[in-house]
């Protein structure tokens, strides 16, 4: 195809005997794979790029339609973009580490890890796939931490191909050569070096702290991946007793906890507790001395107004702990169970026996104990009150999360920092959100950090942190003063791997070092997703090369629910280490609805997978629903919208082919195997078809400007709406002139007249396969194939200007096409309500107009009269005089539409006054 001074080229095909949408993904992906049609050409000019930051989906099972959904807003742009002239750098990755892959593979082969167990390169996993059903952790198999990361490649691996399989098949415009893992070796390379950047810069730091603890994972659990849960529970009112025994009543939920308990706190405006600041208590059971101190984090309204806080409850605890400079007493263990041996605070004998009995067991079986002991003592007022309170989870747990203290490593993120976090503040500000109400959410969750972010886990599929520690003359490991490794030597596993200066012989002995056997979180590494993808420091030309023609990088799409992790937190690392945005606009993808319009997730068991609605409806239709869907707002799942895609879709097709076969087609209705044709907008000389091609023009506009604003819905309903406008009244009312046959009085039109409405159908439905291209690209494909063989994809075709068509749409009112086809809906109303065949013949005929609309249609009355088989004459009226007519012979209209005759007010411009209806066309045997 070629377009050049407005004249669009033309190299019409063969055109198929039945068209139809099944089998058009095979079809194309082979060609668009052979061809390289999506491949990014690795133009050096940053200004010709166009380069997106693509979410890798996490690789734990399958995959559902709310990825489609997502996924399908950025393949739209993308394609645009690349219409638009753009070299669009479209990488693929799979985050394959984490929990939820670790998940998986427990429950896939029974199987987990024990770390004291030697690698066995003979071990075959007890199973092969569980069919969804969990295996318990007793019965899951042990085996050593490189078995277990053997497994998670192999499973991984599998089910990656699965993802690229239907990513294919929904035609995501990918560029599959620029593919990555999150646990491969050029992201963690990536990962680790700039961690060890971090680290030199004094942004990364370990520390000895209290942090959330999940208990099922067995791991630290970050701010950002907290997910505030109702849980039930009870309201204990338990008695604190001064020396003398004059109790002092607290209420709290976790009894299990009084043998942790630091102190008491209450609000210091609290006039209850004034006199009491500075004196001491004993707490119930164990006898331990505590203080009665003030703290304005207090609640005066909840509860008793004085609360004992514990090493650690909750994380008002760990803020009292800080800000009163509080001793440390821990007793609940990392798997969430009592400590083994008693406490050296706890001095009482009959206290120690008690706390002998909860030793070992969980909270819930310690609280059991704890109350009966209460009950006994006398400390217990009351029975315990149910309520539900908000308590933390892990997003992917089940348990609610302890506070435990433990040795992790930290990034800096704003959280205690403030001149920090005003930086990422205003970073949020520069970015381009879409929509823009998204903005808000980045900017509460900065201003609400409370801490730096916690990036090690205590899992084994990860990133390892690149880092050993000596080993002092005692045996313990030396953490201040962590050995790296040179960046030239990156990727390296330091379990495996060792320190400059050191021999495999001295891991783990005095004198010698030992590896940091953490790893880091997931986010830690997807957080450098645009830095992995662009190649950022890497050190040859080619990776330098794309690094400046790509980053900072144009667009971040992804799910409104991870700003808080994902968006916020790639923002973080650029800031640090680019001193830059990672890109410069962020698309927000609300979430997908079952029927029930609750949200779908696995957990729930309400997903779709899809390539149901692909097989069923084809892909054309699913992007369809998908890009239907506004960003930032949710979506229902909606086969009636995928049904409405596939009829858009089809209707391309049979459009396009309708046309293409006109001026083709022999006497025996046989179309020309191909021809070249020349679609000159300066041959658009009849006003209707001028007033077609002046809306082509407004369209294309409204379309473009939308898509810029990263609209894709807007974009589409305004293609969608004209292109049905285009088929139902312009099509019909041009097809008789466009084959250039006689009409009903036996008028020829003109040689011109006929150039005009074929150019002016050939110039609209080029525009709209190129517009409709990003959202149907197999169906478009299809078509576009017919039209302009040799000339290459659609997809790498130009995207449609304004003024190819403004430039056919000189003087014309631009509503004559809507004008015209209310009319001709007027006329066929008529038949419709006399019950006769659409080609009976009107003998004659009245429309009401307004004098405007009457000055317009005049123009085109020959195409009106012809697609509406007006044989005589038709006549205007005002339309205030044609309406008074109309409901004035109301009742005479049912025995009017008897004898042919019918009055009608179903168009908005154009009234039917009167009419008289010819014979119907007798029937052929």
């Amino acid at each position: 195809m070629t377009e050049g001074n407005s004249i669009i080229n033309a190299n019409l095909t063969p055109l198929p005997d039945k068209v139809g949408v099944d089998g058009l993904e095979d079809k194309w992906r082979a060609v668009w794979d052979e061809n390289g049609t999506y491949k990014f050409n690795n133009t050096r000019d940053r200004k010709a790029v166009y380069s997106i930051d693509t979410p890798p989906p996490t690789v734990s099972g399958s995959l559902h339609v709310g990825h489609v959904f997502s996924y399908t807003h950025t393949d739209v742009i993308a394609r645009y973009k690349r219409m638009r002239g753009y070299d669009v750098f479209y990488p693929m990755g799979w985050d394959d580490n984490g929990l939820p892959t670790e998940r998986r593979v427990q429950n896939y082969y029974g199987v987990r890890v024990d770390v004291s167990l030697p690698y066995d390169p003979d071990f075959k996993p007890p199973y092969e796939g569980t069919d969804g059903k969990k295996i318990d952790a007793k019965d899951q198999v042990p085996i050593s931490r490189k078995n277990f990361i053997e497994l998670c490649e192999k499973l991984t691996a599998q089910d990656e191909k699965l993802f690229e399989a239907l990513w294919r098949k929904l035609g995501l415009s990918i560029d599959w050569s620029q593919t990555y893992h999150t646990i491969g070796e050029h992201p963690q390379r990536v990962a680790q070096k700039a961690f060890l950047r971090n680290l030199a810069r004094g942004e990364a730091y370990q520390q000895d702290a209290p942090g959330l603890w999940d208990v099922t994972f067995q791991t630290a659990v970050a701010q950002a991946e907290l997910e505030s849960r109702e849980y039930p529970g009870f309201y204990h009112k338990v008695a604190f007793r001064f020396e003398d025994g004059t109790p002092i009543y607290i209420e709290t939920t976790r009894p299990e906890l009084l043998a942790a308990c630091t102190s008491l706190i209450a609000n210091p405006e609290d006039d209850r507790y004034k006199k009491y600041f500075g004196q001491e208590v004993y707490s119930p059971l164990f006898k331990v001395k505590v203080p009665i101190l003030a703290h304005p984090a207090a609640e005066m309204d909840k509860g008793a107004g004085i609360a004992m806080c514990c090493t650690f409850g909750d994380v008002t605890d760990v803020q009292w702990w800080r800000d009163l400079k509080l001793p440390t007493r821990p007793i609940i263990q990392r798997n969430g169970r009592i400590v083994m041996d008693t406490p050296d605070w706890i001095t009482d004998p009959a206290g120690r026996e008690i706390f002998a009995e909860t030793a070992g067991k969980t909270t819930f079986s310690a609280r059991k104990v704890i109350v009966d002991k209460l009950r006994e003592a006398g400390d217990l007022d009351g029975e315990p009150t149910p309520t539900k309170r908000m308590t933390n989870f892990y997003e992917k747990g089940d348990k609610p999360l302890e506070i435990v203290t433990s040795r992790q490593w930290y990034l800096k993120n704003g959280g205690t920092d403030a001149k920090l976090n005003a930086e990422l503040i205003e970073r949020g500000k520069e970015l381009n959100f879409h929509p823009d109400f998204m903005r808000v959410r980045y900017e509460n969750w900065v201003h609400g950090l409370n801490g730096d972010w916690l990036i090690s886990r205590q899992r084994f599929f990860g990133v390892p942190f690149p880092l050993w520690y000596p080993v002092k003359a005692d045996g313990e490991p030396d953490y201040d003063h962590p050995l790296t490794p040179s960046e030239d030597r990156l990727p390296i596993d330091p379990t495996i791997d060792v320190p400059e200066g050191y021999t495999e012989d001295q891991r783990d002995v005095p004198g010698g070092f030992t590896a940091e056997k953490d790893i880091m979180d997931t986010w830690a590494t997807s957080s450098l997703t645009p830095q992995i993808v662009t190649h950022w420091a890497e050190p040859d030309e080619a990776s330098q090369a794309l690094f400046k023609a790509t980053f900072p990088m144009d667009l971040r799409p992804q799910g409104q629910d991870i700003i808080r992790t994902w968006l916020f937190s790639t923002v973080d690392r650029a800031h640090l280490e680019n001193k830059c945005l990672p890109w410069a606009h962020a698309t927000l993808s609300g979430w997908i609805l079952d029927p029930d319009h609750k949200k779908m997730s696995k957990s729930k068991g309400n997903v779709v997978v899809p390539n149901e609605p692909i097989e069923k409806f084809g892909a054309d239709a699913v992007r369809y629903w998908a890009a239907a869907a506004r960003l930032g707002l949710d979506a229902t799942y909606d086969v009636g919208q995928m049904k409405i895609g596939r009829r858009l879709a089809i209707k391309l097709l049979n459009a396009t082919k309708f046309a293409l076969a006109i001026g083709r087609e022999d006497e025996n209705h046989h179309v020309a195997d191909s021809a070249v044709a020349a679609w000159n907008p300066a041959d658009v000389t009849e006003p209707l078809d001028r007033a077609a091609m002046a809306k082509m023009a407004l369209v294309v506009r409204q379309a473009t400007e939308a898509l810029e604003a990263y609209e894709h819905s807007k974009a589409l309903e305004v293609i969608e709406s004209y292109f049905w406008q285009f088929c139902d009244d312009y099509i019909e009312l041009v097809k008789n002139r466009a084959y250039g046959t006689a009409d009903a009085t036996g008028h020829t039109p003109s040689e011109a007249a006929v150039k005009s409405a074929r150019t002016a159908l050939g110039l609209g439905l080029d525009a709209f396969t190129r517009l409709l291209a990003p959202y149907l690209p197999y169906a478009t494909e299809e078509v576009w194939s017919w039209m302009h063989a040799g000339s290459g994809s659609v997809h790498r075709a130009a995207w449609p200007t304004p003024d190819v068509y403004a430039a056919a749409a000189f003087k014309v009112n631009p509503e004559l096409l809507a004008h015209a086809g209310e009319a001709l809906a007027a006329l066929r109303g008529i038949k419709s309500k006399a019950k006769v065949s659409m080609k009976t013949p009107i003998l004659s005929v009245k429309l009401g107009v307004d004098d405007e609309v009457r000055a317009s249609l005049e123009s085109a009355l020959g195409d009106i009269a012809e697609a509406g088989r007006v044989v005589g004459r038709i006549s205007f009226v005002g339309a205030a005089a044609a309406l008074k007519a109309v409901h004035e012979t109301a009742e005479a209209a049912v025995d009017a539409a008897k004898n042919a005759k019918a009055e009608t007010e179903n168009a908005i411009s154009v009234i039917v006054e009167d009419s008289e209806l010819g014979e119907p066309p007798v029937k052929k045997k």
